[in-house]
C-alpha cells in the first residue's frame, strides 16, 4: 500500500499542497478552520510527514548531541554520574519533542569524527560532558554554527555557556566539617587535575586548610574506586598520623574506606572520611558515607533548558548550582 502524500491530503482537504505543508510543519500562518480541515484529512488518510523533507523546510533535525569526552569503558563503568546525565538529558529532551544522540569522544580519532558529524548539520545543538584540559572539542565546536553548552565549566578558556555545581564551596564545606569534628591532619584524594571538578575541589580543600594554618596532604586519583584505594594507601604511607580524608568523589571515597579497613584503621574513630556527589551507594557503605550532595539530574535538566533557550536565540549565562553536605556515620 502506497504511503499517503501531501498531494493526497491536499485533495482530501480541498486546499493547496503548500497549505498542507504549512500545517504539518507547525507554521502559524494558517487559520484555525483550515488547520482543522487539513488535520482531519491527515488523520483519515493516515499521513505521516517525511522527516527528511520537513527538516529541509524547518532547518531543524529535532536531535541534540550529548558528547561525552571519555572512552566507553569509563562511560559504561560503575560511575553513576554518566548514566544519570544520559537518562536525565534523554527524558528532558523527550518532553521537548527532541531526540538525544549519544556521541563518545574519548580519543583523537573520535574527536575528529564527532566534529565532522556536528559540522554536517545532523543535530540542532550540542551538550558537552566531562571536558578535559587537552580536549579540543570545546574550542572546535564554538567555531561551528550550532548552539553548544557544557555540563560543568570547560577546562579550557572558551566562551561557552555552562551549568556547574559549586565545586569550590562544596569541598570547602566538607573540610570545614572535618575541622569542626576536631580533625587535625586532613588529607585529600584529588580528582584528575586536567578536569575543572578535580581542580576546583582541590582549591576548596586548600583554601580552608590555609585559613586554619594546616598543611595540605594530597594524593591524586582519577575518580575511580580503584584509584581511591591506591591513593589512600599512599597517604597512609606518607603520613601514618592522618585522621581524616576528603575524597573528591564518592567512588574514590569508597575505595579509601576499603583501603582503611585493610590497614586496620577504624572509620570514623581513627580516620574520618568524606566524599563528594552523594551517589546512592554512599548510603550503603560501612559506615554510611558523609558526602557533598551534587544534584546531577537537576544540573542536567538545567543544561538541557539552557541549550533549548540558546537554540531559540535566548541569552545563555553560566549557572552555578548549590551543594549541600550530607552528614552520615563516616565522619
Amino acid at each position: 500500500m502506497r504511503r499517503p502524500t501531501l498531494e493526497a491530503v491536499a485533495a482530501r482537504a480541498g486546499v493547496s499542497r503548500s497549505t498542507v505543508s504549512r500545517v504539518v510543519n507547525g507554521q502559524p500562518t494558517v487559520t484555525p478552520d483550515i488547520r482543522d480541515m487539513v488535520m482531519r484529512a491527515v488523520n483519515e488518510l493516515g499521513y505521516v510527514p517525511n522527516g527528511a523533507a520537513r527538516n529541509l523546510v524547518t532547518q531543524r533535525t529535532n536531535s541534540v548531541a550529548l558528547v561525552v569526552s571519555e572512552p566507553p569503558n569509563r562511560v559504561f563503568s560503575d560511575d553513576p554520574m554518566f548514566s544519570t546525565v544520559i537518562r536525565a538529558a534523554s527524558l528532558e529532551l523527550e518532553t521537548a519533542g527532541k531526540q538525544v544522540v549519544l556521541l563518545l569522544a574519548g580519543s583523537p580519532e573520535s574527536h575528529a569524527r564527532v566534529e565532522k558529524y556536528i559540522a554536517g548539520g545532523h543535530v540542532d545543538g550540542v551538550m558537552l560532558v566531562s571536558s578535559h584540559g587537552a580536549d579540543p572539542l570545546p574550542v572546535a565546536l564554538t567555531r561551528l554554527r550550532v548552539p553548544v553548552v557544557s555540563y560543568g565549566r570547560p577546562a579550557v578558556p572558551v566562551a561557552l555557556p555552562y551549568v556547574d555545581n559549586d565545586n569550590v564551596g562544596g569541598a570547602a564545606g566538607a573540610v570545614r566539617h572535618l575541622l569542626e569534628r576536631g580533625r587535625r591532619r586532613i588529607a585529600t584524594i584529588a580528582g584528575p587535575l586536567d578536569t575543572v571538578g578535580g581542580q576546583d575541589r582541590l582549591t576548596g580543600y586548600r583554601d580552608v586548610l590555609r585559613d586554619s594554618d594546616r598543611r595540605s596532604i594530597i594524593a591524586v586519583g582519577d575518580f575511580t574506586r580503584e584509584s581511591g584505594a591506591v591513593a589512600m594507601r599512599q597517604l597512609l604511607t606518607d603520613d601514618p598520623g592522618l585522621d581524616a580524608v576528603f575524597a573528591a568523589n564518592d567512588l574514590m571515597a569508597i575505595g579509601a574506606l576499603h583501603a582503611l579497613r585493610q590497614a586496620g584503621r577504624r572509620v570514623p574513630d581513627d580516620v574520618a572520611v568524606v566524599g563528594y556527589d552523594d551517589i546512592e551507594a554512599a548510603r550503603y557503605t560501612d559506615p554510611p558515607l558523609t558526602t557533598v550532595h551534587s544534584a546531577h539530574a537537576e544540573q542536567t535538566v538545567a543544561m538541557v533548558r539552557l541549550l533549548l533557550g540558546l537554540m531559540e536565540d535566548s541569552p545563555a549565562d553560566p549557572l552555578i548550582m548549590p551543594t549541600e553536605l550530607v552528614v552520615r556515620s563516616s565522619s
